[in-house]
């Protein structure tokens, strides 16, 4: 089959997500057709997976410009820009009313399995630029199909990929053999089949982030709950206790985020949770009882448990970008010009500057990794970066390089400094870092709430340091 001319294509977007959306909505305002392709059966197939977490981000921070314009018409409106939604909220609230209104420019159940450049694999030079791309697709019938584009921005996130358990990257030893009693996602503790399967367990949480703070959050509002006696989180950090471990507090400009922190430092103190330091899992065993051990790389070993929840990030998925030129940074998997900003082993202070087309482009032209996956494994993505992300790539995908360049966009800082690579070492002194003072515990009143990722739920009720 011939392909027709780039310039009669549409551009292909990976994902109706938050950023894939976004970026649709931003071509049609360019004039340029936008074709998402989502391999899940709606629009925000992934969010709809948290949807029983709350964000930290308000509601006037997780709608996009373009997309409003869009909706408009409809005689959609924002909810109250003051307030936080839930990832079902945003879902159902925002993003499906959103693919409503893009109509056939949206497709589910189509899963891409490839991108390559008409007749050229990687290895081909001769007139690669002036090859329009190739979309392999596969869809919920079984049907294949050949899809063809000007420019192809993925924005097909990471949720699907996250990270084990093992320190190294890799698996822990009998980590797969132990999938039953392991989960990679905070646990919808409002879900009574979920909420037995933790009551009155003692469960291991793996992560120092905002999802590993959340699951702390919730087992500890489990354990004061009437069935949830017995109930206790063992938190697992690669690193020691020091004043940055809770996140920035009060010096977070994003107060549900900092709060979040605050929930997990409670659910310490009060005893609902224990802290085991410097531990880095190398296996997980299964006691004689069925319990899971966990074996830390020095050697030492667990007192048992009933269940893992892993909260130890994502990664991107490249498998099907394999045939296509991409520069990434050899660490993060992000690309090269935006890694620098976003390295976890240098900061964490917040401090990324709006960034667009320039940071994201590739030696192969047209191509742009757009929202959590453009980020590759460095964590702390907020909606608004994608957003302001696909703003860019658009303009200059339609050419006008001057809007392509111009920052619209001021993001809050996180209130805590210092990168992992520093504070990995659990004897170090790691000190509050150079943002922030150690946080302390706060009344925010009620209702408290805490969140993970861009994301915020409803804490323990009458607790002190929810977000």
């Amino acid at each position: 089959m011939n392909a027709p001319t780039t310039t009669a294509l549409p551009v292909v977007v990976i994902g109706a997500g938050p950023a894939g959306l976004a970026a649709a909505a931003h071509l049609v305002d360019q004039g340029i057709e936008p074709l998402v392709l989502e391999a899940g059966p709606a629009a925000g197939a992934a969010v709809r997976e948290w949807s029983h977490v709350r964000l930290f981000s308000t509601w006037g921070e997780v709608v996009d410009p373009a997309a409003e314009k869009l909706l408009a018409p409809t005689g959609w409106t924002r909810p109250d820009s003051a307030t936080y939604p839930s990832g079902g909220d945003w879902a159902e609230s925002y993003l499906l009313p959103l693919a409503d209104a893009l109509g056939d420019h949206v497709r589910t159940g189509a899963t891409v399995i490839g991108v390559s450049r008409t007749g050229r694999d990687r290895i081909v030079d001769a007139d690669r630029e002036q090859q329009p791309f190739v979309v392999h697709v596969t869809h919920a019938d079984g049907r294949e199909e050949r899809l063809f584009a000007r420019a192809v921005i993925d924005a097909s996130g990471t949720w699907a990929t996250p990270s084990p358990a093992g320190s190294s990257g890799l698996p822990a030893l009998g980590e797969r053999a132990a999938a039953d009693r392991i989960t990679y996602r905070v646990p919808d503790l409002k879900d009574q089949a979920v909420r037995a399967r933790y009551a009155g367990k003692r469960t291991a949480v793996i992560g120092s982030g905002a999802s590993a703070f959340t699951a702390l959050a919730y087992l500890a509002d489990l354990a004061k709950s009437d069935d949830g006696t017995g109930t206790k989180g063992v938190w697992i950090l690669r690193r020691g206790i020091s004043g940055s471990t809770f996140g920035g507090g009060t010096a977070d400009q994003l107060p549900a985020r900092g709060a979040l922190g605050l929930a997990a430092k409670a659910a310490v103190d009060e005893g609902h949770a224990d802290a085991v330091t410097g531990f880095r899992t190398e296996a997980i065993e299964r006691a004689d009882d069925g319990r899971l051990v966990l074996v830390g790389e020095d050697g030492r070993r667990l007192d048992p448990v009933d269940e893992i929840i892993v909260l130890t990030g994502f990664r991107p998925d490249l498998s099907f970008m394999d045939e296509l030129r991409l520069r990434l940074d050899e660490r993060l998997q992000a690309p090269v010009e935006l890694a620098p900003l976003i390295d976890p082993n240098q900061h964490s202070c917040g401090t990324v500057y709006p960034h667009g087309h320039r940071e994201l482009s590739h030696p192969e032209q047209g191509v742009y990794l757009v929202g959590m996956k453009s980020y590759g494994r460095a964590p702390t993505f907020l909606a608004m970066t994608g957003y302001e992300q696909v703003r860019s790539v658009a303009a200059a995908i339609a050419g006008d390089l001057d809007a392509a360049d111009r920052v619209e966009l001021t993001l809050p800082e996180t209130g805590v400094c210092g990168g992992a690579g520093l504070f990995d070492a659990p004897e170090a002194d790691q000190g509050g870092g150079c943002c922030a003072p150690a946080p302390q515990l706060i009344q925010l009143g009620a209702p408290a709430s805490v969140a993970v990722g861009d994301t915020v739920e409803e804490a323990p009720a009458g607790g002190c340091c929810g977000s």
